[in-house]
């Protein structure tokens, strides 16, 4: 879910949902891919209802449906870095780049046919920590992979 404030900063990069939600820009968080969890994000996905899929018991089949309109916001550091190294905080056990794409994919599927992304984002790629522009290329793949499913 991410923080509250992040070293005294409500509008740190670490702190955007809890800005989204408690503005009720959003009536619903869902976050797939999490690896760690401390306190303080737990007890803000209470307080915000937050979906939360964690890696350790990951199932692409139990993807819940979405009502429209979704956006869709990918977090580069939620791939494993064998994937991404180019971020900012590597935490092994992510998710790899076939499991993205056919999450992606799963979202589209399981939408009624009228189902609209209005948009989308890519967040935290890190160039000075690339390596072979590896993580570039994976961005690039997955925006394209987004945008096939908006169209």
């Amino acid at each position: 879910m991410g923080r509250d404030n992040y070293e005294g900063d409500k509008y740190s990069h670490a702190c955007p949902f809890a800005r989204i939600m408690e503005n009720g820009f959003a009536v619903r968080l869902v976050q797939f891919g999490i690896r760690t969890l401390n306190t303080h994000q737990v007890e803000q996905s209470d307080k915000f209802n937050v979906e939360i899929h964690q890696m350790k018991n990951l199932d692409l089949n139990r993807i819940p449906k979405f009502d429209n309109p979704l956006y869709i916001s990918l977090d580069m550091d939620g791939f494993d870095p064998a994937f991404a190294p180019g971020v900012s905080h590597h935490e092994p056990g992510g998710l790899t780049s076939r499991q993205v794409i056919n999450l992606i994919q799963i979202i589209n599927l399981i939408q009624s046919i009228d189902s609209e992304i209005i948009g989308a984002d890519i967040v935290e790629y890190n160039p000075n920590r690339d390596f072979q522009n590896m993580t570039a290329f994976l961005a690039a793949k997955m925006m394209k992979e987004i945008l096939s499913k908006m169209i």
